[in-house]
């Protein structure tokens, strides 16, 4: 028996090619439970890795994951059993901590570092935004001189 065996792809990488062709022709309803579910794949706030994962993917041991929950720089969720769920953004921010402890920076320092640097990425998110929000203009005229 001679049968061709194809590699497996690469670990990350998607099997899928392209739109299920069901979608194409099923398109799911807005309000469907796998469509919510789906939304929260993309939602970078949803505690979707358990503790276990998260120090995985960061390469990071658990203890150090819940020193920055007890620095109070993550609060992660919480499962019904109760266990830890980190959100993407939550892991960035604890990547951001492991590379200024590596650098030599004391855990407290680099969880106000990091508080900081998420602050002024905010603020300047708000300004770009206000700065291409078009002003009102005013068919009145002014307070009168004289």
């Amino acid at each position: 028996m001679n049968k061709e065996v194809k590699p497996a792809p690469a670990p990350g990488a998607s099997r899928r090619r392209g739109p299920c062709p069901l979608e194409r022709c099923h398109p799911i309803p807005e309000d469907s439970p796998d469509r919510r579910a789906a939304g929260k794949l993309d939602d970078e706030d949803y505690p979707a890795y358990s503790m276990g994962h998260a120090a995985e993917i960061l390469g990071v041991t658990q203890a150090f994951l819940r020193s920055l929950d007890a620095a109070k720089l993550l609060t992660p969720g919480r499962s019904e059993g109760g266990h830890r769920r980190y959100s993407r953004y939550q892991l960035r921010l604890a990547a951001r901590a492991r590379e200024l402890i590596d650098q030599g920076t004391a855990l407290d320092s680099a969880c106000r570092i990091i508080i900081l640097e998420d602050q002024l990425a905010e603020a300047r998110r708000i300004n770009a935004e206000l700065q291409h929000t078009p002003r009102p203009t005013s068919d009145q005229p002014g307070p009168a001189s004289g």
